[in-house]
């Protein structure tokens, strides 16, 4: 553990906060991200924050200055925090740090630069191509049936924990052609190790092991699904477990949030819902506004200084990570987003921008308008059981949705015959 002399940022050309890194964690955190974020801006487009307890770092809040770090050249920033996070290098990130677990090296693309980044991150792209978006639709469509079935007879439900959360998931076992048990595992894990409680080190070893059990099942008995897919590429059994382990990570925590989001969005934003239910404004387009308002990943993709760099006027030092707020980000004022504007422009950050941009924004609106629309289309009168005010955050730095989205509707019975695929 680090002491409090050692572990601040070298000051920032910015004027910063007279109390030094702003925590974005905890419950002040919690309670009110965007008044954080604003407070930052407000004293320069790049601010010295505290991550985690422990971790200090950068944190950039403007538009232009996170596309320029997520466009910059990787000679300037770097990915891998193995050489360049001066405290993880020198044991001083505590082992159970939520930092730790979502920032740590990994053998795979999101933490490489140059060749070794564009080998691994072609791999995915040629699995995810061959992922046919039609029968995806059908695959999602069929999992929301039975995930409303198990409650559409009751009139009321938390659509966080029993529709929100588990669709994703069980979308991408489906796409992986995973064993129901090992993929059962597989979800446990997932969900434990982006809680980033006291268990995600666990969660993280184990996931680890359950993603090389799938490689050699798919070894032993390829199919036509991503798995197979990556396996074809010629990754070795170290880089596809990495890889998996990033897919997982990727496809389904965001999913699920950006749906309970949106969900919430249409539920207590009465323009939203109004132009929906009438048709004039499709899902879609309803969606990416969320995607401007109140993206799943707030706080992500780490870089790291190769010296001192200049980002948007600000000087940032080495040995620390540089956060994009894609929340702050989208939110700037500097952008000039109206609301009606925001319907369907997909101008914002929510994907991220340049070389580490999501491969596959394709895929992830397909999961999500699938589950939204069929959730729309299922349950009638659906309305919040609790004041719009009340719903409950997810806590944390790095994701954002509710934590809790209880509904009421009228009660409807099951569809049958609907298994899942």
């Amino acid at each position: 553990m680090t002491t409090p002399n050692t572990r601040r940022c070298p000051a920032s050309a910015a004027a910063p906060a007279p109390q030094g890194p702003v925590p974005i964690h905890g419950p002040a955190f919690d309670a009110d991200p965007s008044a954080v974020y604003q407070r930052l801006r407000a004293h320069g487009p790049v601010a010295e924050v505290e991550i985690s307890p422990h971790v200090d770092g950068y944190l950039a809040v403007s538009y232009w200055a996170c596309l320029h770090l997520l466009r910059t050249n990787p000679q300037l920033f770097a990915k891998d925090p193995t050489l360049h996070w001066a405290a993880l290098r020198n044991g001083q990130v505590p082992a159970d740090s939520p930092a730790r677990q979502m920032m740590m090296p990994r053998d795979n693309a999101l933490w490489k630069d140059g060749a070794e980044h564009t080998r691994l991150r072609q791999a995915i792209t040629q699995a995810l191509d061959l992922v046919d978006t039609h029968s995806l639709a059908r695959t999602v469509a069929q999992i929301a049936d039975q995930l409303i079935d198990a409650f559409s007879a009751d009139g009321h439900a938390d659509l966080v924990a029993q529709y929100a959360d588990p669709l994703p998931m069980l979308t991408v076992v489906n796409l992986f052609r995973c064993p129901r048990e090992l993929g059962e595992r597989i979800i446990v894990y997932v969900t434990t190790l982006f809680a980033a409680g006291e268990d995600a080190a666990w969660a993280n070893t184990r996931l680890e092991g359950a993603c090389l059990e799938l490689v050699h099942h798919k070894r032993a008995r390829p199919g036509p699904d991503v798995v197979t897919y990556l396996i074809q590429t010629g990754l070795s059994d170290p880089e596809l477990v990495q890889t998996l382990l990033l897919l997982f990570g990727a496809a389904a925590p965001p999913t699920a949030k950006h749906i309970g989001r949106g969900i919430q969005h249409l539920l207590t934003d009465a323009r939203a819902a109004g132009t929906v239910h009438a048709g004039v404004t499709p899902v879609a387009a309803a969606l990416e506004e969320v995607l401007w308002t109140a993206p799943a990943v707030s706080n992500y993709c780490p870089l790291y200084a190769r010296g001192p760099q200049n980002v948007a006027g600000v000087t940032v030092q080495p040995g620390y990570p540089i956060l994009v707020s894609f929340a702050a980000a989208n939110t700037d004022p500097a952008v000039g987003v109206s609301p009606d504007q925001r319907l369907g422009n997909a101008g914002h950050l929510a994907f991220s921008a340049g070389a580490h941009a999501c491969p596959a924004p394709g895929l992830a609106r397909v999961i999500s308008e699938t589950a939204v629309e069929r959730l729309l289309d299922r349950l009638s009168s659906l309305t919040l059981a609790i004041p719009a005010d009340r719903v409950p955050n997810l806590p944390g730095t790095f994701l954002s949705g509710p934590a809790q989205l209880p509904v009421r509707f009228q009660p409807s019975p099951a569809l049958t015959g609907r298994p899942l695929p």
